[in-house]
Parts: structure tokens; C-alpha cells; sequence
């Protein structure tokens, strides 16, 4: 007599007590709770991102500067003379002509240039002024005249003040001092100087000066 194995006996008693469809549920639940093959690999950790090299960090910028230099541009002031510089052919100079001849020539004509245009306003302010406004008949009108006026006085004060700093950098030319921290004797650079040619300090002295005069208010 052939023996059946216990493991066929117990499938087959199953079957007979639940029925076929207990037995498939059975079936879907043992193998929603296994884990695919695809879970599994999702779930392994991702391999680590590959650091690029310092070289390769490096040769785009050394592209970008190579391609940023145009050598028409930085060898221009060779044929120029300073006051036909542009701004852009200045600050394309070498360092080593910072304040040479051609440099103190640009900042002499501009200067010059900025006193030459403030004295002409000077000028129409005070043939505006003298306009008589007692022969306007409305007071609101007369009022609006005068303060016009006294907002183009407040105005031509400061181009005074402004007049007084450009003389004064005009003499720091002739002296060979222009273009040097009165503070430091440091290069105060010629971005700085094309934004405000009468500067006398370099940015951190200002900035220095500043600190201290809303400390101490002196």
C-alpha cells in the first residue's frame, strides 16, 4: 500500500473543509506578504554619485577667463592718449600703470571736464535769479518761484562744495598723490575713482570713517 505524504494529506483535508475559493485567497495573501524581486531592488541603496575632479572644476574657468580677455581692448591705451581712453580701456590697463602718465591724464580731463560743466550751471543760476518775481501778480505762482529758487541754491552750494574737492584733486595730480589713500598710501582703484574722481580714501577707510562717525558723532 502506497503512503501518502502528510503535507498532500493536510492540502487535501484543507480543500475538503474550506473549499476552493478559501484556498486561492490563502493563496493571494501568502503571496502579497513575499516581497518582489523588483521591491527588494528598489529598496537597496543607491549607488554614490561619482565626485567630479578638482581639474574639471577648474579648466571652465580658466576658459572663462581666457575668453574674457580681449586683447584689443587691454592694448589700446598703448595708441591712445589718456583723455581718449575710454572706461573701458582704462580699467583693461595692467596694474603696473596704475597712476602712470596716461591714467593721471584720463582723470585730469575728466575732472577738468566736471569743473568746466559746473561752473557753466553756476552760470544760468545766477542769471535765473535774477528774474524779479514781484512782477508775478498770483502769490501761489510767486510762492512756487521762490522755492524753485531756493531748491536750485541749496543745489548750486553743493556743486560749490563739489567745485572745492575737484580743485583740490586737480593739485593732488600735479603732485603725484592722486589716486593714493590719504589714510593708508594705498591704491584707492579705479573703479572707485570713475565713480567719484575726488575720492581721497581707499572703500574700507571710508567705510572705517564712517563706522566711527556714527559712533562718536564727530
Amino acid at each position: 500500500m502506497t503512503k501518502t505524504p502528510a503535507k498532500t494529506l493536510a492540502t487535501a483535508s484543507a480543500t475538503a473543509t474550506h473549499g476552493p475559493a478559501d484556498t486561492e485567497t490563502a493563496s493571494k495573501t501568502r503571496s502579497r506578504s513575499t516581497p518582489s524581486a523588483a521591491t527588494k531592488a528598489s529598496a537597496a541603496p543607491a549607488a554614490p554619485l561619482k565626485k567630479p575632479s578638482a581639474k574639471a572644476d577648474i579648466e571652465p574657468m580658466n576658459a572663462a577667463k581666457s575668453t574674457a580677455t580681449d586683447p584689443k581692448l587691454a592694448n589700446a591705451w598703448k595708441s591712445k592718449s589718456g583723455s581718449e581712453l575710454s572706461e573701458s580701456e582704462l580699467l583693461a590697463m595692467p596694474e603696473s600703470e596704475y597712476m602712470g602718465e596716461k591714467q593721471l591724464e584720463f582723470f585730469r580731463a575728466k575732472l577738468q571736464a566736471l569743473k568746466d560743466d559746473l561752473l557753466s550751471n553756476a552760470g544760468e543760476t545766477t542769471e535765473h535769479l535774477r528774474e524779479d518775481t514781484s512782477i508775478v501778480p498770483d502769490p501761489a505762482d510767486r510762492a512756487t518761484i521762490e522755492e524753485e529758487h531756493a531748491l536750485e541754491l541749496r543745489t548750486r552750494d553743493r556743486e560749490r562744495k563739489l567745485l572745492k574737492k575737484i580743485s583740490q584733486s586737480l593739485a593732488r595730480i600735479e603732485a603725484g598723490e592722486y589716486g593714493y589713500c590719504d589714510e593708508t598710501g594705498e591704491p584707492i582703484g579705479l573703479g572707485r575713482l570713475l565713480a567719484r574722481p575726488t575720492a581721497t580714501l581707499s572703500l574700507e577707510a571710508q567705510q572705517r570713517r564712517e563706522m566711527k562717525q556714527k559712533m562718536f558723532g564727530d
